[in-house]
């Protein structure tokens, strides 16, 4: 991969990374772990008891979904740095740039990708 498409992208990469961490933290209320933000922001509420149990688990998917957005980009960084970045983790071609520029963190090409979707929506339970 060319040297200045990656630092763009790195560049991009860093600024998901800090936009994700400061939603993270404000989801959470600051720097508390999962359990003890939803405990905090639910624990005393005036609400009924379905309101709370269906906030509550939307703030838990929306902090799960955004940490395991922020793994896919730590990954992403980490192959940066280990010269592997834009090369498929499956099939090891090279990922279309318009792929990564639309979606920096990814790690395989879109067929690899659209293979490893349809695999896990056939696995029950998923």
């Amino acid at each position: 991969m060319d040297k200045q498409l990656a630092a763009s992208l790195q560049e991009t990469l860093l600024l998901q990374r800090a936009n994700l961490l400061a939603q993270i933290a404000d989801l959470r209320g600051g720097d508390v772990g999962r359990a003890e933000a939803s405990a905090e922001h639910f624990g005393k509420s005036e609400d009924n008891r379905a309101q709370t149990n269906t906030a509550r688990d939307l703030e838990l998917a929306l902090d799960a979904r955004e940490t395991a957005e922020l793994v896919a980009v730590d990954a992403a960084l980490q192959r940066i740095k280990s010269g592997t970045y834009g090369q498929c983790a499956a099939c090891g071609v090279d990922i279309a740039v318009a792929r990564l520029h639309a979606a920096p963190e990814a790690e395989r090409c879109v067929d690899c990708q659209e293979k490893s979707e349809l695999e896990l929506a056939q696995v029950p339970g998923a």
